[in-house]
């Protein structure tokens, strides 16, 4: 599970990233200030940190020159501050991204994961593939390879496709999957297995995911 650490001095903004990026899979660690931010960050490894600029004790920019100075853990700034200059100057304090604000969701998500997928693939450490017919799945990178052209999935979507792959020819009920991938305390209705099983067989094709019917659904068991 990668982890993130946001920096944010704005309650509201900071727990809705969090929260968000927390519902997509990912592990994160909050900070209020500058200081704060480089004491977490000596603490824990972190695959990314997402950085305000205006935020007190030690600036954004301060922040991010002190983290690029002692290793290469990818920035994204996240600022109200749109003006050129403020931009370029991010840039220059060696940020791999610049977001400003207001943004949407869905894309500031996108460009998380694209920065943390061109990090990862610029190095040498070999990460495990699980590989079923044409599909492969990394499991490290969140990452699904169809025939060689990647595909994006949601969170779910991909966990709930690496649970059947992993066990060819085993049958998942609903109730299993749901135990299995959510919180019964959020009370999903089972039938959120059958939206999710509908979107992955668009994505990665048809003939993957068998109905057993009367049970659930499995993938089949290949002879090798």
């Amino acid at each position: 599970m990668k982890n993130i650490l946001v920096v944010e001095d704005e309650l509201e903004i900071r727990q809705l990233l969090a929260n968000y990026l927390r519902n997509e899979g990912f592990s994160v660690s909050e900070a209020e200030d500058g200081v704060a931010a480089i004491e977490l960050f000596g603490k824990e490894k972190f695959n990314l940190v997402i950085l305000d600029i205006l935020i007190p004790k030690i600036d954004g920019y301060g922040v991010c020159e002190l983290i690029k100075s002692k290793s290469d853990v990818p920035v994204i700034f996240l600022s109200a501050l749109g003006d050129e200059r403020s931009m370029i100057k991010g840039y220059d304090s060696f940020a791999d991204d610049y977001v400003t604000k207001p943004f949407s969701m869905p894309v500031f998500l996108r460009k998380v994961k694209a920065v943390l997928r061109r990090d990862l693939s610029s190095s040498n450490e070999d990460y495990s593939k699980i590989t079923y017919k044409n599909i492969v799945m990394i499991p490290d990178l969140m990452k699904v390879m169809v025939e060689g052209t990647e595909v994006e999935l949601t969170s779910k979507e991909f966990d709930l496709l690496l649970t059947l792959v992993k066990n060819p020819g085993r049958v998942y009920t609903r109730e299993m999957l749901l135990e299995m991938l959510w919180d019964y305390n959020s009370l999903v209705d089972e039938r959120i297995i059958d939206s999710h099983i509908k979107n992955i067989r668009h994505k990665v094709g048809e003939g993957i995911i068998e109905t057993v019917r009367g049970r659930g659904y499995r993938v089949e068991k290949t002879d090798n």
